[in-house]
């Protein structure tokens, strides 16, 4: 059985199994805070089998996408918090993933760019995380993934554009 249908299988009723109540199975927002809590488990734990973390995947992605940025900005590009950006710059520097420089406008912060081998990381990751999507959204076709995937877009985008 695959994480993904042992998560499902939790919230089916069995002969011994406390039901869910049905007012609680149809609130999207306990819907979306259980599947976010199987989400977070099942990604985190199959990037700390490639030796990764959320974060960093998501700074090696933001600055492969949108070119070399500063701490702060990075911190607002992929919602971790400043004083924790330090930490996952430090962890990706050690790993020769990003390099930091001066910033010539301002010497006082740094510039942080992906390097060659943050790419070879980053393709790593896309690939091992297209493995844990799949095995997340197993029930799903591949149609009914991608509108799901344009749901939840248009969903968060909707309640982030006024943040």
């Amino acid at each position: 059985m695959t994480r993904a249908e042992a998560a499902h299988a939790a919230d089916r009723p069995d002969d011994g199994a406390r039901r869910i109540p049905d007012r609680l199975r149809r609130r999207a927002s306990r819907q979306l805070s259980q599947l976010t809590t199987r989400s977070d488990r099942l990604i985190n734990e199959g990037l700390a089998q490639a030796d990764a973390r959320k974060w960093h995947y998501a700074v090696l992605a933001s600055l492969q996408d949108f070119g070399p940025a500063s701490q702060a900005t990075l911190s607002k590009r992929t919602g971790i918090y400043r004083s924790d950006m330090v930490g996952v710059l430090n962890e990706l520097a050690e790993r020769h993933l990003v390099e930091r420089a001066p910033d010539p406008a301002d010497q006082r912060r740094n510039i942080i760019t992906i390097s060659a081998q943050g790419r070879r990381r980053l393709r790593r990751l896309d690939k091992v995380l297209d493995v844990l999507h799949d095995e997340l959204l197993a029930p799903l076709s591949p149609a009914e993934r991608d509108q799901f995937m344009q749901l939840l877009t248009r969903l968060l985008d909707h309640h982030t554009q006024n943040s």
